[in-house]
């Protein structure tokens, strides 16, 4: 299974950007996917996540009233609308695959596949 992401950039705060990730795998092979980032000198943390038999995702506390994920089933495709962006949103976004259901869609260790990372940096 492969993950490109794409659409990272440099942009003010306050600014907007929309990431991108398509899949190699068949949906059907997919339960989920989902976005992580990782600040320098810092864990990865969950940022949200979306079913593929789902209309809507998951985020996390943190992002829920500026980010949105949503998908395209056709495009295979998942994006992460990022709005009214912080410089602390900077970071390396990756994102992630499972192929089977868990209820804590937030922890990583229900991810077995990984892209290789958009790096956002927000300027203040």
């Amino acid at each position: 299974v492969q993950l490109q992401a794409s659409g990272g950039g440099l942009v003010q705060a306050g600014g907007s950007l929309n990431l991108s990730c398509a899949t190699s795998a068949p949906i059907t092979s997919l339960d989920a996917m989902g976005w992580f980032r990782q600040a320098p000198g810092k864990e990865r943390e969950f940022v949200a996540a979306i079913r593929w038999s789902a209309n809507f995702g998951f985020h996390a506390k943190s992002v829920m009233d500026r980010f949105a994920i949503s998908k395209d089933n056709d495009k295979k495709t998942i994006y992460l609308q990022m709005n009214s962006l912080k410089p602390e949103d900077t970071a390396l976004y990756y994102c992630a695959a499972r192929t089977g259901y868990y209820s804590d869609s937030a922890a990583r260790r229900v991810y077995e596949y990984w892209g290789q990372g958009t790096l956002v940096t927000v300027s203040s």
